[in-house]
């Protein structure tokens, strides 16, 4: 169980649960983020056009982003496995991935959601104290995220695993642990 995806809202921990399952299963952790400031910093052709879109505010479209995740999963170090976190973003995405992965005769083992109530994410997005985390915005993009992510959510049912997110960083990677053991 080491080819895995990881999703939740804004503010469910991704990132930080991320680094520590990436540590405990010895795979890399691959985010869309790092890869485009990856591709930028190093001005490939990708990076710059990535850049165009990022210096205006604009989603960097999934044609872009979908190279780069090809890119980086034909490296060498993911072949025991990787964990993605920021990709896919929806079902197209999710398609591209599967495609990806065909071609190296792989599949994904779990997606693994980080399940974690709404006023949750909010409280923990607003003590953040950065100035564009509104309760307005961090609202938003809440909705946003779940009519996103709801019919990726339905996309990879056969391999959903559904985790609390809520509590200690060192709770929620053992929840999420035993429930990829439980799933072996």
């Amino acid at each position: 169980m080491t080819r895995l995806v990881l999703v939740g809202p804004p503010g469910a921990g991704k990132g930080t649960q991320a680094l520590e399952l990436s540590r405990k299963l010895s795979v890399p952790h691959i985010s869309t983020g790092d890869l485009f400031r990856a591709h930028v910093a190093q001005r490939t052709p990708l990076g710059e056009e990535a850049k165009r879109y990022l210096d205006s505010g604009d989603l960097v479209p999934d044609t872009v982003t979908n190279e780069m995740v090809r890119e980086r999963l034909a490296e060498s170090d993911v072949e025991p496995g990787f964990l993605l976190d920021g990709f896919p973003r929806n079902t197209k995405q999710a398609e591209v991935l599967d495609q990806i992965l065909a071609e190296h005769g792989v599949a994904l083992d779990a997606v693994i959601q980080l399940a974690v109530p709404e006023d949750v994410v909010v409280g923990r997005l607003l003590s953040r104290g950065r100035s564009d985390d509104t309760e307005e915005v961090i609202r938003r993009r809440q909705q946003v995220y779940m009519s996103e992510t709801a019919p990726l959510l339905e996309y990879y049912s056969s391999i959903l695993v559904t985790v609390d997110g809520v509590g200690e960083v060192d709770d929620v990677s053992s929840r999420v642990l035993t429930a990829l053991h439980q799933r072996a």
